[in-house]
């Protein structure tokens, strides 16, 4: 049970935390991803039909204004005094075309003659008249066409011819040229429906833009990849200084190569939304994670809290402490697991007291089997013999034989009787003190010596280097000495050529150990696992079977053990181990000198 406790693991309450905190954050950030992904599609979505719907305002914007300069054109070309003009020289027509370009109020006026050539041409601010004249005449060469760039500003314009009488069957005089320059504030328009900035190009140049300088030669690193954009099909995402712009480009239908009207919406406004819908998601994630921590953590003490205490109840029974109170509360199933684990508990304790009670049963039969066998040998032998001594024709020698035997049979008596009440006793309280096991031994030798089955037995005890102290009950391990060195020189004695005993003892600075080592047949393989089990005898036509069953157990209440160390015909090797620790307390070498002093 210790060595569990020990092990890893995560506790229920814990895993339920945990998890709960992981769904949390992984929905958290599903849902900021999938918002993310859908806001920015639909801010797409919607930047992209703003700036389609600028683009058809600009076409609806400048087919309004090309139809009001052909009006203007129109009403021109039938003024009198215009055509009475035209067959006048060059430069009356230059000099006098001022005046009709003031009345007109466009930004853009000129005359031709009979045959498509400039006479005059004029536009507000044009330093250069000669180049103004050059870009009027290339730009009506395409009779399609309806805008003019020169001297950096870009005009929207329309061309009417002039007759003298009616025009199918009058004479051409020549035409007339009016219109209005494309320049900021006609972008402004442009884009201010949707919000959105305008720029026209032409060559890859910016002519006119609503942008702010700054922007302006962001916006001209970007044009590669704007005039690939066509009106009407999905904007593309552009960088334009340090802001995100979605961008759509429009070719201008009648206009020089390359003129293009290019429409931006900025991203600025939909990431600031973006960013606040984040930090709002983030922040009803983090409530949800506290709420449903705090929440958890109730939930999980209601559940896991009973099932803690059945835990506890169930590791205080395996470390045999049958009356841990068990939780009554909990869910339904903690409840009856409760309930089953004391049943459980409880049958368990009714069956080990069964079995306890079969088996001191079993054990009281065996001793009742093995000791009345024993008592009856005994008592017949003192019963016999004591028959012939009571014959006063009885020699003196004889009845000193009679007696000796009588004698034996006690003392067997005797040795029998203390083996049980030894056996009986295992377990209580030790009388230990610190004590030399040299000499415990030696007083086991001695008394072994003595003994009928140690005759023409050779026991020889190699002498220690050292004296070994330990805190011994000397009388219980001079038995548990004895009874193996008996069953030593029982087993040596069977050998018809050499009987042979030799006892050693060594020791480290936590043990002391006493090896026995005989030179009989060795133990027979059927019983070495039961070795040590009550009542076990190896077939002997007498004894108990108790001796090494209480060397095991005086072993074991000294902290240390018996085994068999090895067997085989002509060597077994037993060896008894007992701590040198005193429970609760080191043994110290002062112990030695006392006892020392004391021997």
């Amino acid at each position: 049970m210790a060595e569990g406790r020990n092990e890893p693991g995560i506790r229920t309450r814990a895993l339920l935390l945990v998890s709960l905190v992981l769904i949390v954050a992984g929905t958290t950030a599903s849902s900021l991803l999938i918002v993310r992904s859908r806001l920015r599609q639909q801010v797409q979505n919607t930047l992209n039909a703003d700036l389609l719907h600028s683009v058809e305002t600009f076409q609806d914007l400048a087919a309004l204004r090309f139809s009001a300069l052909e009006r203007e054109s129109n009403l021109l070309a039938s003024l009198p005094r215009l055509k009475a003009l035209m067959p006048t020289d060059d430069a009356t027509i230059a000099d006098d075309g001022v005046e009709f370009w003031k009345t007109s109020g466009n930004d853009l006026f000129g005359l031709t003659d009979a045959t498509g050539r400039i006479v005059t041409a004029d536009a507000p601010g044009a330093q250069n008249t000669d180049r103004l004249k050059q870009d009027v005449q290339s730009a009506i060469a395409d009779p399609a066409g309806h805008y003019l760039l020169s001297n950096g500003s870009l005009y929207e314009y329309a061309m009417r011819p002039i007759y003298f009488g009616s025009a199918s069957s009058g004479t051409l005089l020549g035409y007339v040229i009016s219109g209005y320059v494309v320049d900021h504030r006609f972008l402004l328009e442009v884009g201010r429906g949707a919000g959105a900035q305008a720029a026209f190009l032409s060559g890859g140049n910016i002519i006119v833009s609503t942008l702010p300088d700054d922007k302006q030669e962001g916006l001209q690193k970007e044009i590669g990849t704007l005039s690939k954009i066509k009106g009407g099909s999905g904007g593309r995402i552009v960088t334009v200084g340090s802001e995100r712009f979605l961008g759509v480009s429009k070719d201008l239908d009648g206009s020089p190569a390359l003129l293009q009207l290019v429409v931006l919406k900025s991203f600025d406004e939909a990431d600031r939304a973006e960013r606040e819908i984040n930090r709002l998601l983030l922040l009803a994630s983090i409530l949800a994670m506290a709420a449903g921590s705090l929440l958890m953590i109730l939930l999980a003490r209601m559940v896991t809290r009973p099932l803690e205490l059945l835990a506890a109840g169930v590791r205080a029974f395996g470390e045999g402490d049958p009356k841990y109170s068990l939780p009554a509360g909990g869910t339904l199933e903690v409840r009856y697991l409760s309930q089953v684990f004391a049943r459980m508990r409880d049958e368990i304790q009714r069956t080990n007291h069964a079995l306890l009670e079969a088996e001191r049963l079993a054990t009281i039969g065996r001793m009742a089997s093995s000791v009345s066998h024993d008592l009856r040998h005994y008592l017949a032998a003192v019963y016999a013999n004591a028959e012939f001594l009571a014959s006063a024709a009885l020699p003196s020698d004889d009845r000193q034989e009679l007696f000796e035997e009588i004698r034996l049979a006690v003392n067997g008596t005797t040795d029998m009787l203390d083996s049980l009440l030894i056996f009986g006793r295992t377990g209580s309280a030790l009388q230990r003190v610190p004590a030399l096991m040299t000499s415990v031994v030696e007083r086991a030798v001695t008394l072994v010596r003595t003994h009928p089955d140690a005759e023409q037995v050779t026991i020889r005890v190699e002498e220690s280097k050292v004296d070994l102290v330990a805190p011994l009950d000397t009388k219980q391990i001079e038995r548990a000495v004895y009874n193996l060195l008996l069953n030593a020189c029982q087993s040596a004695k069977e050998r018809a050529d050499r009987r042979e005993v030799v006892v050693s003892v060594e020791g480290n600075e936590t043990t002391v150990g006493v090896t026995i080592k005989d030179s009989g047949a060795g133990v027979a393989e059927g019983i070495r696992e039961s070795l040590f089990d009550p009542f076990v005898s190896q077939g002997k036509q007498k004894g108990t079977g108790l001796g090494l069953t209480l060397a095991w157990c005086v072993a074991r209440e000294h902290g240390g053990i018996v085994e068999l160390v090895s067997s085989r015909p002509g060597e077994t090797v037993f060896r008894l181990t007992v701590s040198r620790t005193m429970p609760g307390t080191p043994a110290h070498g002062a112990d030695k000198d006392r006892i020392t002093s004391q021997a």
